[in-house]
């Protein structure tokens, strides 16, 4: 693929990061591989996880094509942008097209970013992960790569007042040994990869340069305000049956 905004627009977000003071605390980043496919699954924590994300593979010289909704392509702004990056649009309406999409990038040498989770974390732990990240490595034949990023939540989560400038801000990005999937059990294979994360992340939070005891912004197994596993599952059902509603309402006017 030929990429010419991609590279340019990572060294800008580089030259910002470096003005605004933010500082990474990266490892495992030679996990990443140099050359050939790979699916990196990735934690979900924040609104702009994929910004950062993509980093933990610069030092391998990658670049990631990441899984993003369609509503992000479809928007006149960060449409071309998106397609410019040769990222993934992921149609719920036609789920199976992104798969093959994903797979098929994958085959071709590519890095297909994914957030396994689907939706952001409102108790910042690893939720139930889906299992189309395993299916999408075994089916391409490549290796399945576990990643953890911690400290976007800072700056632009769920129920939380936004903070974009990020400045003094710390984001640690943690990437795991790959994962040899087979899709023979793609429910088991994905409980592999959410132990992988969750051992990341564990170190992601250890390593912070905040403590995590008090902080909204920390799992409450690590002594945070956030809420647990199960409060969040709640919070998400509320939130997935007011959105049905206000469809249902939608169309019921028109």
């Amino acid at each position: 693929m030929r990429d010419y905004t991609y590279p340019a627009t990572i060294l800008t977000a580089k030259t910002l990061f470096k003005v605004l003071g933010m500082k990474f605390q990266m490892s495992g980043t030679e996990h990443i591989p140099r050359e050939g496919g790979a699916i990196l699954a990735a934690n979900h924590i924040g609104y702009v996880d994929f910004i950062f994300d993509g980093l933990a593979a610069q030092p391998s010289g990658r670049l990631v094509r990441f899984m993003a909704k369609k509503d992000a392509f479809d928007h006149k702004i960060s449409g071309p942008i998106m397609r410019s990056f040769h990222h993934i649009s992921v149609d719920r309406e036609n789920g199976q097209q992104s798969y093959d999409d994903a797979v098929e990038y994958a085959r071709n040498g590519e890095i297909v970013g994914i957030f396994p989770e689907a939706t952001i974390s409102r108790s910042f732990e690893i939720k139930e992960l889906k299992t189309g990240a395993v299916r999408m490595a075994a089916a391409a034949g490549v290796p399945l790569i576990p990643m953890v990023t911690w400290g976007t939540q800072l700056l632009k989560t769920k129920d939380h007042e936004s903070d974009m400038k990020g400045r003094g801000k710390t984001i640690g990005l943690h990437v795991g040994a790959p994962l040899a999937v087979t899709g023979e059990d793609p429910v088991a294979e994905t409980v592999l990869l959410r132990d992988a994360m969750t051992n990341l992340l564990d170190k992601a939070i250890a390593e912070y340069p905040i403590r995590p005891e008090g902080q909204w912004w920390a799992p409450a197994r690590h002594g945070g305000t956030a809420p647990s596993l199960a409060e969040a599952r709640r919070m998400d059902e509320e939130e997935y049956a007011a959105r049905a509603a206000r469809r249902a309402a939608k169309k019921t006017q028109q």
